[in-house]
């Protein structure tokens, strides 16, 4: 394929996915579609790799180009009432059961107080996008896979009742007890969002937006962590020779992920929370974003890795 048509189609790509366009129910067309970003890929050479080759006529070293990019791993929605999650076509994996019926925002009664009290359902399943992403970061040269697989469920809070509703635990632990640990923003600047400890679907938040990111931030941190005390799947994959693949996210920290949002606006841009784009406040109260995590990866060219060399 000539350059420039490389160029045009990448163009093309950007501009449509750059219309904030509202949408009530996310399907999979439209998730995978949105894998055609530059901003989100990031892609870039990152350094050298080096490889031993022996062959019978002897032994050399050969060289290999180190890459990096964000992958996208998963779609974490967080939405308020159980069974709706707006991703339509995998709503029947997390329908209510006997331990998680109700959902939603709290009442007070009160006309005169506003009840800052809401609930978020949260699911973690692979994307859908990977043949996809494939052809198009093809146009780049040589790619990393990530560690999602398309429509796995690797966390759905309708199962994760005692962890997700009554904050059994980690409501004991450090991070939950002590102001400035673990938060998503900072008061000195005065952005903050929302704490991540609880790792539950409750939180007091007078913004549903930002209680929504809070809550896909919680989400994502347990699923890049293994041994946590959720009913989960870890959403990670094993390093290797030549393939450094990410590791545990954490919040405000492009270098662990990113967050592309899906709905209520689909953009075409990622960011870390917490960030000041627009932001549209859905009117059922879901929300979805498609995680991108950093990989690093290079093409093996002999029988033993050498090591690498990082550009600056």
């Amino acid at each position: 394929m000539k350059a420039s048509h490389r160029k045009w189609r990448a163009s093309l790509a950007a501009c449509l996915l750059s219309i904030a366009i509202p949408a009530f129910a996310l399907d999979t067309a439209t998730i995978t579609g949105s894998v055609l970003s530059p901003d989100c890929i990031a892609y870039r050479v990152r350094g050298i790799c080096y490889w031993l080759l022996c062959t019978l006529t002897g032994c050399s070293v050969e060289t290999s180009v180190k890459v990096a990019h964000y992958v996208p791993d998963a779609v974490v929605s967080s939405y308020s009432n159980t069974g709706e999650n707006p991703w339509v076509e995998v709503r029947a994996l997390s329908q209510p059961n006997a331990s998680a019926e109700g959902g939603g925002d709290g009442t007070t009664n009160e006309e005169h107080e506003n009840n800052l009290a809401k609930f978020k359902n949260a699911d973690v399943i692979g994307h859908p996008g990977a043949t996809l992403f494939s052809q198009f970061i093809s146009q780049w040269g040589y790619s990393c896979a990530g560690a999602g697989t398309a429509f796995m469920p690797y966390l759905l809070s309708t199962l994760d009742t005692v962890a997700w509703r009554y904050n059994v635990p980690e409501s004991l632990y450090p991070e939950a007890l002590i102001p400035g640990r673990r938060e998503i923003g900072t008061r000195a600047g005065l952005n903050l969002w929302g704490n991540v400890y609880p790792r539950g679907g409750f939180l007091h938040h007078v913004d549903d937006y930002k209680a929504a990111a809070v809550v896909a931030q919680r989400a994502g941190d347990i699923v890049t962590r293994r041994g946590q005390v959720h009913v989960y799947q870890p959403l990670l994959a094993n390093g290797r020779d030549g393939y450094w693949p990410a590791g545990a996210l954490m919040e405000s920290d492009a270098a662990t992920g990113k967050w592309q949002e899906l709905t209520p606006t689909l953009k075409n841009t990622c960011a870390v929370f917490p960030h000041s784009e627009s932001r549209v406040q859905s009117q059922r109260g879901d929300y979805a974003w498609a995680l991108w995590r950093p990989y690093s990866c290079c093409e093996r060219k002999g029988q033993i890795f050498l090591g690498s060399v990082d550009f600056n």
